[in-house]
């Protein structure tokens, strides 16, 4: 039995029949398109999966696309302009070399945009205890840390 929901993703309505089980993650990946949205521990540990629902950052991976019915959802494919420029935060990420892998790069991403827009001027204390829940395998968060902080400062 599928329940019809309406969302909105990175701007575009999305009109969707969606399974009771299935997670925003899931939905967002296999019906919205949007395969940025990376899924690793499937637990709510590892933050690969976050996205911003109505300007809050969660778990896709532990809510259930129900749940967003009617909500406003960003993922990392949402970030870059309409011209394709990439968004100050990946440009940062670029240059401060916060990504080798970059399959935690999309929840590292959302997670930076949630703080940046409620941390007026994060120091490196605040960025490091933010970013704590979004687990990277690859870099020794160092660039990822360098990243956020640079991406603050040119705001």
């Amino acid at each position: 039995m599928s329940v019809d929901i309406t969302m909105i993703v990175d701007g575009e309505r999305f009109d969707l029949a969606v399974e009771p089980r299935h997670t925003l993650a899931d939905v967002l990946r296999e019906q919205c398109g949007r395969t940025g949205t990376h899924v690793g521990c499937e637990h709510g540990v590892c933050g690969a999966c976050t996205v911003l629902v109505d300007d809050e950052p969660v778990r896709s991976c532990l809510m259930f696309a129900v749940q967003a019915r009617e909500c406003t959802v960003s993922t990392v494919e949402g970030l870059e302009g309409e011209d394709g420029t990439l968004h100050p935060l990946q440009q940062a990420f670029a240059d401060h070399h916060g990504l080798q892998c970059g399959f935690c790069t999309p929840g590292m991403l959302m997670t930076a945009v949630n703080l940046l827009d409620t941390v007026a001027d994060p120091d490196r204390e605040t960025i490091r205890a933010e970013m704590s829940g979004n687990i990277c395998r690859c870099t020794g968060y160092t660039g990822i840390v360098d990243a956020v902080e640079d991406a603050a400062r040119s705001r």
